[in-house]
């Protein structure tokens, strides 16, 4: 039987940042230099792949957030109660280093998020993306996120969409 090609697990002290290079400057630079400190302060949450090397070959964020009622879509919104807002989960950033690109690491860390988010005893109605581009806007909507209608580059996907399409995350 062949081992998994990565695991994810919670980013720790000695995983080596320095390393990891997704091509994008202010990820890296995120990842490298700002990451930890928002661990330490409890803002953020941090994941990252593993080989079994031990090398981070990509990473994401998750922490917790709110969308407005009104920036829903008017059929969305119909269905949940009148609050000013619905508790929901941000995906802040979300990284493939440059040599494990096309293996569909990105995706496999976007389902990691999706399992750990519905796994988790808070209640959340969704999960949220600020795409850093258009680029990453496309991504998140191949993967069934919507766009929010006044906020073009922020995505959401209702975690009951999840829930109906794949019972076993």
């Amino acid at each position: 039987m062949n081992e998994a090609p990565f695991q994810v697990a919670p980013l720790e002290g000695h995983h080596d940042r320095m390393r990891f290079s997704s091509g994008s400057e202010p990820l890296d630079r995120y990842f490298r230099e700002q990451v930890t400190q928002d661990l330490r302060r409890r803002v953020t949450a941090c994941f990252v792949a593993l080989t079994p090397a031990q090398r981070i070959a990509g990473f994401y964020t998750l922490a917790s957030s709110s969308v407005c009622l009104t920036d829903l879509p008017p059929p969305l919104r119909k269905k949940l109660p009148r609050y000013p807002s619905v508790p929901a989960v941000r995906l802040g950033r979300l990284a493939v280093d440059q040599d494990f690109t096309g293996e569909g690491l990105g995706g496999a860390l976007l389902a990691d998020a999706l399992a750990r988010v519905l796994r988790a005893e808070i209640a959340a109605y969704a999960l949220v993306v600020d795409a850093l581009d258009e680029s990453a806007a496309t991504f998140y909507a191949h993967h069934g996120f919507l766009r929010l209608p006044n906020q073009a580059l922020t995505l959401f996907l209702p975690l009951a969409t999840v829930r109906a399409s794949a019972p076993d995350l």
